[in-house]
């Protein structure tokens, strides 16, 4: 299991982000720190770091997709993996996000006794 892991949770929905962040650090010992939308979330990258980046697609306001662009225009985060969590995972969505250049997306409903190690796996990092 990877130690020292960061993870910026960025998903409108109150429940997902308690449901999300208990289940990492419960199962995979990670710390999570969970935003409710865009436009927190590029605040906290511009002055911290990040293992890894769990956006939200459906997000009032700024979506995951615009979101996932600026974090792309940060400096200190072009390089940050992103994985998308979202509903949305018919193949032409897939297909968007991947020529996006998102690294990977995880769907929702997900379980929350296995979140962390699907993320790691999509990451090709060890358990």
């Amino acid at each position: 299991m990877l130690a020292s892991v960061r993870v910026l949770l960025v998903d409108d929905d109150e429940h997902i982000r308690e449901v999300t962040q208990l289940s990492l650090e419960a199962t995979m010992g990670w710390e999570v720190v969970p935003v409710s939308s865009g436009p927190e979330a590029l605040n906290q990258l511009a002055s911290d770091r990040f293992s890894v980046i769990l956006l939200d697609v459906q997000m009032p306001g700024m979506d995951g997709p615009t979101t996932f662009g600026k974090i792309r225009e940060i400096p200190s985060a072009v390089n940050v993996p992103v994985l998308l969590l979202t509903a949305k995972t018919q193949r032409s969505d897939l297909i968007t996000y991947e020529k996006a250049g998102v690294d990977g997306t995880i769907q929702k409903p997900f379980d929350p006794m296995t979140l962390g190690s699907q993320m790691a796996e999509m990451l090709g990092w060890p358990e």
